[in-house]
Protein backbone atom coordinates (compact mmCIF):
# COMPACT_ATOMS: atom_id res chain seq x y z
CA UNK A 1 0.00 0.00 0.00
CA UNK A 2 1.72 3.43 -0.90
CA UNK A 3 2.96 5.57 2.21
CA UNK A 4 -1.14 7.98 2.83
CA UNK A 5 -0.44 10.17 5.27
CA UNK A 6 -4.33 10.44 6.70
CA UNK A 7 -4.48 7.01 8.22
CA UNK A 8 -7.10 7.66 10.81
CA UNK A 9 -9.34 5.47 13.19
CA UNK A 10 -13.08 5.45 12.98
CA UNK A 11 -13.02 6.83 16.17
CA UNK A 12 -11.22 9.90 14.92
CA UNK A 13 -13.49 10.10 11.83
CA UNK A 14 -16.89 10.15 14.09
CA UNK A 15 -14.92 12.70 16.28
CA UNK A 16 -13.80 14.77 13.89
CA UNK A 17 -15.70 14.18 10.78
CA UNK A 18 -16.49 17.97 9.61
CA UNK A 19 -12.57 18.56 10.14
CA UNK A 20 -11.91 15.23 7.63
CA UNK A 21 -14.05 16.48 5.25
CA UNK A 22 -12.66 19.87 4.99
CA UNK A 23 -8.82 18.56 4.77
CA UNK A 24 -10.01 16.07 2.36
CA UNK A 25 -12.00 18.56 -0.11
CA UNK A 26 -8.92 21.44 -0.10
CA UNK A 27 -6.27 18.89 0.03
CA UNK A 28 -7.97 16.44 -2.14
CA UNK A 29 -5.90 14.26 0.03
CA UNK A 30 -7.65 10.85 0.94
CA UNK A 31 -8.10 9.78 4.26
CA UNK A 32 -7.54 5.65 5.42
CA UNK A 33 -10.12 5.00 8.07
CA UNK A 34 -9.01 2.31 10.12
CA UNK A 35 -10.88 -0.61 12.61
CA UNK A 36 -9.59 -2.82 14.55
CA UNK A 37 -6.13 -1.52 13.36
CA UNK A 38 -6.75 -3.01 9.84
CA UNK A 39 -8.22 -0.35 6.54
CA UNK A 40 -11.64 -0.91 5.85
CA UNK A 41 -12.21 2.06 4.01
CA UNK A 42 -11.34 5.01 1.87
CA UNK A 43 -12.47 9.01 2.28
CA UNK A 44 -11.96 10.90 -1.11
CA UNK A 45 -13.28 14.26 -2.52
CA UNK A 46 -16.16 14.23 -4.89
CA UNK A 47 -14.13 15.31 -8.01
CA UNK A 48 -11.33 12.69 -6.93
CA UNK A 49 -13.99 9.87 -7.07
CA UNK A 50 -15.41 10.94 -9.86
CA UNK A 51 -12.39 11.55 -12.11
CA UNK A 52 -11.50 7.59 -10.49
CA UNK A 53 -15.31 6.88 -12.07
CA UNK A 54 -14.93 8.13 -15.20
CA UNK A 55 -11.27 6.67 -15.44
CA UNK A 56 -12.97 3.01 -15.04
CA UNK A 57 -15.39 3.50 -17.33
CA UNK A 58 -12.31 4.37 -20.10
CA UNK A 59 -10.53 0.98 -19.54
CA UNK A 60 -13.98 -0.52 -19.78
CA UNK A 61 -14.42 0.95 -23.14
CA UNK A 62 -10.78 -0.12 -23.92
CA UNK A 63 -11.33 -3.35 -22.87
CA UNK A 64 -14.57 -3.78 -24.35
CA UNK A 65 -13.02 -2.64 -27.84
CA UNK A 66 -9.85 -4.79 -27.70
CA UNK A 67 -12.17 -7.80 -27.38
CA UNK A 68 -14.43 -6.72 -30.15
CA UNK A 69 -11.68 -6.18 -32.50
CA UNK A 70 -10.03 -9.28 -31.28
CA UNK A 71 -13.28 -10.90 -32.87
CA UNK A 72 -12.84 -9.29 -36.11
CA UNK A 73 -15.96 -6.50 -34.92
CA UNK A 74 -14.65 -3.78 -36.81
CA UNK A 75 -16.21 -1.01 -38.84
CA UNK A 76 -13.74 1.07 -41.10
CA UNK A 77 -13.51 4.85 -40.88
CA UNK A 78 -15.56 5.70 -43.94
CA UNK A 79 -18.26 3.55 -43.38
CA UNK A 80 -18.58 4.41 -39.34
CA UNK A 81 -18.69 8.79 -40.53
CA UNK A 82 -21.41 7.73 -43.56
CA UNK A 83 -23.55 6.22 -41.12
CA UNK A 84 -23.23 8.96 -38.37
CA UNK A 85 -24.30 11.53 -41.25
CA UNK A 86 -27.12 9.71 -41.69
CA UNK A 87 -28.43 9.30 -38.35
CA UNK A 88 -27.53 12.48 -37.66
CA UNK A 89 -29.38 13.97 -40.93
CA UNK A 90 -32.47 11.82 -39.93
CA UNK A 91 -33.00 14.61 -36.56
Amino acid sequence: MPDYKNIKPISYIKANAAKVLDHVNDTRAPYIVTQNGEARGVILDTETFQMMQDGLKLFKLFAQSETEFSKGKTINQKDLFDSLEKELNAL
